[in-house]
């Protein structure tokens, strides 16, 4: 049973619905199988850094 973990910005529950339902075709149409499973890992602004800068602040200056 493949996993496969998603990392990314916080989005909402009926966002998570459809990625989750896409992915699962996609995968599930390549390796021919039902079984799939899909974390989603949601990581906020203030806990992602980029050369040296948080990715809240980078937002607030462009």
């Amino acid at each position: 049973m493949p996993t496969i973990i998603v990392e990314g910005p916080p989005i909402s529950i009926d966002k998570k619905r459809e990625l989750v339902e896409k992915i699962s075709k996609i995968i599930s149409e390549i390796y021919g199988i039902k079984y799939i499973t899909i974390i989603i890992k949601e990581n906020p602004p203030e806990n992602i850094g980029i050369n040296g800068e948080l990715l809240i602040d980078r937002k607030r200056s462009n």
